[in-house]
C-alpha cells in the first residue's frame, strides 16, 4: 500500500489516506487528528481492514470502512505532505560504503575500520520535516547547499534489542529521504569533533508516500530489509546520481538492531540508511561544488517509491 498524508484543496487541515492501484486516494483519516502518525500509534483501522477497502474500491464499489462511507479524491484535487509529520525521532546511519569510502578520499584519509564494526548514526532534527513540492529554506550563513539521496524505514512495531532478522515485522514501511545538507557548516562544526548539526537539522523532506513493504516483496535481496531499488537524483532535469538500494553495507535489520540495542524504539520513529553512493554533490564533485542555488529542482527517484521534488527557496 502506499500510505500518505494529504489535504484536499478546498480543506486546510491534512489527514491520513490510501493511493489505490489505479490512482485515486481514500481518506481513512476524518479529523483532524486522523493523520498518518496517529494512525501509527493507535493502529485503528488495521491494515488488513485497509487492504481490504482498496480492493473493494478498485472493483467498483462503494468506500465503507467501519460502516462509514469514505471519501475518494483525484490526485490534482490534493495538496500531499510528508508521509509522517510529526515523527517521533530522526535516527540517520551512514550505511552505503561506496558514499563512505568516497567521503573519506576528500578528505584525504581511509575509512576508520570502526565503521566495519559498527553501523553508526546521528540524530537529526524530527521538526523540519518538508514533503512533495515544498520549498526548501536555504540556511543564512552557508553557501554550499547539497542534497543527500536516501530511503528511510519508519518504525510500525516497537521493541527493544530487536534481532536484525526479526527487524521486518518492525518496519511498516519505506520513503525516499532527502537528507538536506549545508556543507560548509557542517565542515565547521565536525572539525570540533561533534556533529553534524546545524550542518543538517534545517530541513528533511519526505515522500511522497510511504510503501509498506509487501508492494516490494519481489525485489527482496534476501538481506532484512534491503531490495533491489534503483535510485537517481536529478537538478533541474540532469542526472546527477544513480545507485541502488542492494548496495547497502550494513541491512536495515542491522540498523534497527543497532538502534534497538538497550533502548525500545516506538511506532512512528525513523530510521534513514545514509546517502547512496555517488549519492550528493559533495561526493560526485570531490566536495568542491557546484553547489545547489535558489530556484533549483531536486528530484529524488526510488524505484516503487515514486517521486521527491523539491524547490530551493531563495536566500534571505
Amino acid at each position: 500500500m502506499k500510505l500518505i498524508d494529504f489535504t484536499p484543496l478546498s480543506e486546510t487541515y491534512p489527514r491520513f489516506g490510501v493511493i489505490t492501484p489505479k490512482g485515486a486516494i481514500i481518506e481513512i483519516g476524518e479529523s483532524e487528528k486522523g493523520t498518518l502518525s496517529g494512525f501509527i500509534t493507535r493502529a485503528t483501522p488495521g491494515i488488513d481492514e485497509i487492504r481490504a477497502l482498496i480492493e473493494s474500491v478498485d472493483a467498483g464499489n462503494a468506500p465503507i470502512l467501519k460502516g462509514h462511507t469514505r471519501r475518494v479524491f483525484d490526485q490534482d484535487a490534493v495538496t500531499l505532505h510528508a508521509p509522517l509529520s510529526p515523527m517521533r525521532s530522526l535516527r540517520d546511519f551512514y550505511a552505503f560504503e561506496q558514499h563512505v569510502k568516497t567521503a573519506n578520499q576528500n578528505r584525504g584519509r581511509e575509512v576508520p575500520k570502526e565503521w566495519y564494526e559498527i553501523p553508526v548514526f546521528y540524530f537529526s532534527n524530527h521538526n523540519a520535516i518538508y514533503g512533495q513540492d515544498q520549498v526548501i529554506p536555504y540556511p543564512r550563513q552557508s553557501s554550499a547547499l547539497d542534497y543527500e539521496l536516501e530511503i528511510a524505514c519508519v518504525i510500525g512495531k516497537g521493541g527493544i534489542n530487536i534481532a536484525p532478522e526479526a527487524a521486518e515485522d518492525h518496519i511498516l514501511g519505506l520513503m525516499i529521504f532527502n537528507d538536506w545538507s549545508a556543507r560548509d557548516l557542517q565542515r565547521q562544526e565536525m572539525v570540533v569533533g561533534l556533529g553534524p548539526a546545524k550542518g543538517k537539522d534545517f530541513a528533511s523532506s519526505f515522500g511522497p508516500y510511504l510503501v509498506t513493504l509487501d508492494e516490494l516483496s519481489d525485489r527482496h535481496m534476501g538481506r532484512p530489509g534491503v531490495y533491489d531499488l534503483e535510485m537517481v537524483a536529478r537538478v533541474n532535469g540532469e542526472e546527477r546520481s544513480r545507485g541502488n538500494m542492494r548496495d547497502l553495507y550494513y541491512s536495515f535489520g542491522d540498523l534497527i538492531a543497532r538502534a534497538s540495542q538497550d533502548v525500545p524504539l516506538y511506532p512512528g520513529e525513523v530510521i534513514g540508511s545514509g546517502t547512496v553512493g555517488t549519492g550528493c554533490l559533495l561526493e560526485i564533485t570531490r566536495a568542491q561544488g557546484p553547489w545547489l542555488q535558489p530556484g533549483d529542482v531536486v528530484e529524488l527517484e526510488i524505484e516503487r517509491l515514486g517521486i521527491l521534488r523539491n524547490t530551493i527557496g531563495q536566500k534571505s
